[in-house]
């Protein structure tokens, strides 16, 4: 009998890791008061429903759109500014939505407020359109790369970041009573049950140091759709999405190719 509940418990198995929601949160206030940003750009009606873009000092290369994790219960657009550091190093503009979490919101309807807040954003900045999440951010933007619902056609690459892509052992943990997942909407809203857009580049990337559930995850995502995955090393769930306000890092290399 699998305990779903530990499959999924990330933080207890990274030390330190109750400490980390602030720290990112100051890092990500810094990267504001230093760098500024255009800041709560509406996407929608509801109160969570806009981003933050922040550009780099001459024209843009391209879009990058960050969808943050937190099991689709947690954060918000705040805690994630200093991921700027990576891309606009490179180049490249980076949007980071919020989006309402669970229990107001079922995922379907976050899907649908990520593809509004993508579609957004796209129309602030010219270029290719780029998406990367970590998490639960992995699985919805996984979800962006199926082959339903309308995308920007400039969108040409997804990197899912330890992203959980089969919800269906979801329903045997406690944290179903908060997300209220049922097993009609755990079969339509994971990326793996479904067919990946014609045409676009996926890769799925996870710390090799991870739970083996999210190892599990990712080469599910990777067979089904026959795309690449990789095992960082060295990372655990947190160090690893760090990566991509990291100039040069392998992870921001990889959103970022040409």
């Amino acid at each position: 009998m699998i305990d779903w509940d530990d499959a999924f418990d990330n933080s207890s198995y990274v030390p330190g890791s109750g400490r980390l929601a602030s720290l990112w949160a100051a890092r990500a206030a810094d990267w504001r008061a230093e760098f500024g940003g255009e800041l709560d750009i509406p996407y929608g009606d509801n109160p969570r429903n806009s981003f933050d873009l922040f550009r780099p000092g001459e024209t843009a290369k391209g879009l990058v759109v960050f969808v943050h994790g937190g099991y689709w219960q947690k954060f918000d657009k705040s805690y994630w500014s200093h991921l700027a550091a990576g891309t606009v190093a490179d180049g490249w503009a980076l949007a980071i939505p919020s989006y309402t979490l669970a229990p107001e919101a079922r995922l379907t309807r976050m899907v649908e407020e990520v593809r509004a807040a993508t579609q957004e954003a796209a129309r602030h900045v010219a270029g290719p359109v780029r998406l990367a999440g970590h998490s639960a951010g992995g699985h919805l933007v996984a979800r962006m790369a199926c082959a339903d619902g309308p995308l920007p056609g400039r969108l040409d690459r997804v990197v899912s970041i330890s992203g959980i892509h089969d919800l269906r052992p979801l329903l045997e943990t406690r944290m179903n009573e908060v997300l209220c997942l049922d097993a009609a909407e755990a079969e339509a809203q994971s990326p793996a049950r479904l067919p990946r857009r014609p045409g676009l580049s996926v890769t799925c990337w996870v710390g090799a140091n991870e739970r083996p559930e999210l190892l599990r995850q990712t080469r599910l995502l990777a067979e089904t759709w026959n795309v690449p995955n990789v095992f960082a090393p060295g990372h655990e769930h947190f160090s690893v999405v760090e990566e991509l306000g990291r100039p040069g890092s392998a992870l921001l290399c990889e959103l970022l190719r040409d």
